[in-house]
């Protein structure tokens, strides 16, 4: 039986890689490799402990997530006196959380301790593991408190002042105030939160395997239930089932025919930020698997043994479950609401910030991530002065030259505006351009095609990608704020003299991944370029494993997708 076991064991390697294209064998191989060497030629370099006393301007980060991390990754630390405020000592990368539910990829390599990521820069800075629960951007001073109770008063709080704040904490998962949610349901924020679910998945097939237990009892146990069908929940519905179908149905034969993996989703589809081909693969893959997908369903309560749910077609109904993980969107932490109503922003969801990512109603507080959102003006606001200032002579008329450097300007300004016009390729408005430089064209006919920009601008979606770019962003602002100040290089101001210090922050889509399980990923990139497939698996994991914060966790990473390839999941209950 051993040898047996040996062989199938060696047999499932063997097959693995040669079902790996050569290109892709070189690629992994090349990466572990290159970070072996890298990892070993490491120095011992101590981490530098800021006093508070260098006289520097003192920039304190709030958070530790993608936009405060990528900030710290960036910012010149022999610039500033930078103190850090986080609640956890690391980063960690989020968009691995639900390869962490199923054991497909270890807690550990997910996350890079903060310090980690100054030392290796060889910069100086302070770092408090602590919560930052009210801001105070009268007096420049953010109050805050440590979990252990550690000073006199046996509190734990303390008071940190500041030249310019950095807020990056966040958001924290959206219940729309259902009932029972907080209590009853699993989130998917955290790796606590991604440990504990993979604590009860395996809680739910032991409970299920128990003697003495009727057929519904057991459906019940293993009855796994998703609310949202966006990324996240998708892509745990994927590896939960990839989890039961590979490795748990020969752990657990008997329990296997009663597992029952549901989505809930609110919409008409599952996955609407992503392309319509994507969307119909994905849902015509999870019924092929026997996946039950609920659309136009709402959650409206939850228990601990049933969840309650309204259709239009079907009216209210309760159904049983084992485990249920809410994963619908986003809300605003209370630190963020109550800094909102100081600054005069009451009434909103996220701190409004603008394009250089300050937040509106305070000097020096800049807000980034998932806990802010940029305010796009209108361009019809500004145009006019804009065409003042290009038509000196009061004519009416631009020649197309003229209108192509105002063009030019406004593009710098307004990002959104350059966007609209090259995906939706109006018509109207490259006719305009297509004359002769030296002929003249009328101003009001070139507003009306950038009127028609206004009522298509969108927000900036909270995801990873845009808050590592502000991050990095804002920090090449700070490296270069003293250059900027002699020479600015933003756009020229349109109330007021003079030219912005900075170039707006513009935020460039590399695109976006949705693994459906399977070794199967679908991806859109830029360019309507579209692809579903166990090819676009192997693109996905060379993305995310090149997007790690160091070699260390890139090697854990790609180490625990070997692993998994070879041994399977682990389906131990630690």
């Amino acid at each position: 039986m051993a040898s047996s076991g040996g062989l199938s064991l060696v047999r499932r390697a063997v097959d693995a890689v040669r079902r790996t294209p050569r290109w892709q064998k070189r690629l992994v191989v090349f990466t572990v490799g290159l970070g072996t060497v890298t990892y070993a030629c490491q120095d011992n370099q101590v981490l530098q402990i800021s006093d508070g006393k260098t006289g520097k301007k003192k920039v304190v980060i709030l958070g530790t997530g993608w936009a405060g991390a990528s900030f710290l990754r960036n910012i010149d630390t022999s610039l500033y006196d930078v103190h850090v405020v986080s609640p956890r000592n690391y980063f960690m990368f989020t968009p691995l959380l639900p390869s962490v539910t199923c054991g497909t990829v270890e807690p550990r390599s997910i996350v890079e301790p903060i310090r980690n990521i100054v030392r290796k820069r060889g910069g100086a800075f302070r770092f408090w593991e602590a919560e930052c629960f009210k801001i105070d951007p009268t007096s420049k001073k953010i109050h805050c408190r440590a979990g252990d109770g550690t000073n006199v008063d046996g509190n734990g709080e303390f008071v940190v002042d500041y030249d310019y704040l950095v807020v990056t904490v966040g958001a924290k998962p959206n219940t729309f105030n259902t009932p029972g949610v907080i209590e009853n349901c699993h989130f998917l924020k955290e790796v606590e939160d991604a440990q504990k679910i993979r604590k009860s998945v395996m809680k739910c097939f032991e409970k299920a395997s128990l003697p003495n237990l009727t057929e519904e009892e057991r459906k019940k146990n293993v009855h796994f239930v998703v609310i949202g069908g966006g990324p996240t929940g998708v892509e745990f519905a994927a590896e939960l089932h990839d989890f039961v179908n590979e490795d748990l149905a020969k752990l657990y034969p008997d329990v296997k025919k009663y597992v029952n993996i549901s989505v809930i989703e609110a919409g008409d589809h599952i996955l609407t930020m992503f392309d319509k081909r994507i969307t119909h693969f994905a849902e015509d893959k999870f019924k092929r698997e026997g996946i039950d997908l609920k659309t136009n369903f709402k959650v409206v309560k939850v228990s601990d043994k049933t969840i309650t749910m309204t259709n239009p077609a079907t009216g209210e109904i309760a159904v049983p479950y084992g485990l249920a993980v809410w994963s619908t969107g986003i809300g605003t932490r209370p630190i963020i609401m109550d800094f909102m109503k100081q600054v005069g922003q009451a009434n909103r969801r996220v701190l409004a910030t603008d394009e250089w990512l300050r937040v509106n109603g305070c000097d020096n507080v800049y807000a980034l991530g998932d806990c802010a959102t940029i305010t796009q003006r209108k361009v019809m606001e500004d145009v006019d002065a804009i065409f003042r200032v290009a038509d000196k002579d009061n004519s009416g008329t631009l020649t197309v030259k003229k209108i192509k450097n105002v063009l030019g300007d406004i593009y710098q300004r307004y990002p959104q505006v350059e966007l609209y016009l090259k995906t939706n390729q109006m018509k109207n408005f490259h006719d305009l351009l297509k004359d002769k430089e030296s002929e003249e064209l009328n101003i009001e006919e070139f507003k009306k095609a950038l009127a028609q920009v206004d009522s298509q601008v969108k927000m900036l979606p909270a995801t990873a990608q845009v808050a590592a770019q502000e991050g990095a962003y804002l920090a090449d602002c700070f490296n270069r704020m003293n250059t900027c100040e002699d020479n600015p290089e933003g756009p020229l101001r349109i109330r007021g003299a003079g030219r912005h210090r900075f170039k707006p922050f513009r935020y460039r889509h590399l695109g976006q991944f949705a693994p459906l399980g399977g070794e199967q990923t679908a991806a859109q990139l830029p360019g309507d370029w579209v692809h579903v497939g166990h090819s676009t698996q192997w693109l996905w994991y060379s993305v995310y494993a090149s997007k790690q914060f160091s070699w260390r966790t890139r090697m854990l990473v790609v180490t625990d997708w070997g692993r998994r390839f070879i041994f399977g999941r682990d389906s131990s209950s630690l």
